[in-house]
């Protein structure tokens, strides 16, 4: 019987869960401090129907203080411009699509917040089915563990084979290589790495936050499609609901849909040409300048970075110095890579 253990890493500037599936990363919840909390998922608002496109059957409804948010309809349940609804956030904005949301009912006033989501404690505790969250150290470990794993893009398979997922503007790509599992029977060892992978392709998929249209490439020919379709079900299940798992096609490829709910971690480490932002960075600084103080009791220390980072991480370490005293400064290296960092003692 699979177990799952939730772990939370508040840290300064962001806070960041983790829930383990038989010891493997299997969701990664990052809550950064300076982001819009009204924008989360499972947020409840008052918000005004602003325009509505009958084409698509869609309306744009203003939350509030210049927030956005778009809303599908039913002919028999269209909505009225100027109308003001009880909605609460169903998928958060990534970019460039809005939010999207769910009607809960009708609403007076003006837009406004009327319920704030579940904090990521309780969102773990509900995910991981479990009663408590393990904080402290423990929590930073697994939770740097889970950041480093849901950003890579070649994962091996227990049993040999390795997996490749990509996201593209479209859908998410998924490939599956046998790579240097060994076996006499090659359409068993072929099913043996069809089933472990779609496993792992759930796995991965909830710990990258990924979703929507999904094509998952399986390896070898002449396929059980009834296995893998009942394998597919039982991976995807905590997904649900929403998830449509399509059969087995002439190319040896399954199609599936994925309700798409938080950001993708992605989406928030990284910029649109993939690489770490400097905020991203710049909470790895403090977070490393952090360890250092805390294992270095009354030393003083200088946290070394690029420019860039070190500009970054100004007010990061502001709020450090509350935690642990002015004895952390900042020195900016011009001609470092944007991803070298150091503490050292001063």
């Amino acid at each position: 019987m699979s177990e799952r253990f939730a772990f939370l890493d508040r840290g300064i500037g962001e806070d960041r869960g983790v829930i383990l599936l038989d010891g493997q990363p299997e969701r990664l919840l990052i809550r950064r401090h300076d982001e819009d909390a009204c924008l989360r998922v499972g947020t409840r608002l008052a918000a005004r129907v602003r325009k509505i496109e009958p084409a698509f059957a869609s309306a744009f409804l203003d939350l509030g203080e210049g927030r956005e948010a778009m809303m599908a309809f039913k002919p028999e349940s269209r909505p009225v411009e100027g109308q003001t609804l009880d909605v609460e956030i169903r998928t958060a904005p990534r970019p460039g699509k809005l939010a999207t949301v769910r009607v809960v009912g009708e609403a007076a006033g003006d837009p406004r917040v009327l319920a704030a989501a579940p904090d990521l404690e309780s969102l773990l505790c509900m995910l991981g089915k479990c009663d408590e969250v393990t904080l402290g150290k423990e929590a930073g470990r697994v939770a740097d563990l889970a950041e480093a794993e849901a950003l890579e893009t070649f994962h091996s398979l227990p049993g040999g084979g390795n997996l490749a997922i990509e996201p593209t503007r479209a859908l998410v790509a998924v490939d599956v290589d046998l790579g240097e599992r060994k076996g006499q029977d090659a359409k068993r060892i072929s099913r043996q790495a069809n089933m472990t992978a779609l496993s792992e392709t759930a796995r991965l998929l909830r710990l990258k936050g990924l979703g929507g249209i999904v094509i998952i490439d399986l390896v070898g020919r002449g396929h059980d499609a009834h296995a893998l379709l009942a394998a597919a079900r039982l991976a995807f299940a905590p997904d649900n609901p929403g998830v449509s798992i399509g059969a087995v096609g002439r190319f040896g490829t399954m199609e599936l849909l994925i309700p798409r709910r938080d950001r993708s971690v992605r989406d928030v480490l990284l910029d649109a040409e993939g690489k770490l932002t400097d905020q991203t960075l710049a909470l790895r600084l403090v977070r490393l300048a952090l360890a250092e103080a805390l294992s270095n009791p009354g030393g003083r220390l200088v946290a070394k970075a690029e420019p860039a980072i070190v500009a970054e991480a100004q007010g990061l370490f502001s709020a450090l110095r509350e935690k642990v005293g002015g004895r952390v400064t900042l020195a900016a290296q011009e001609g470092w890579g944007r991803t070298k960092m150091q503490v050292v003692p001063a």
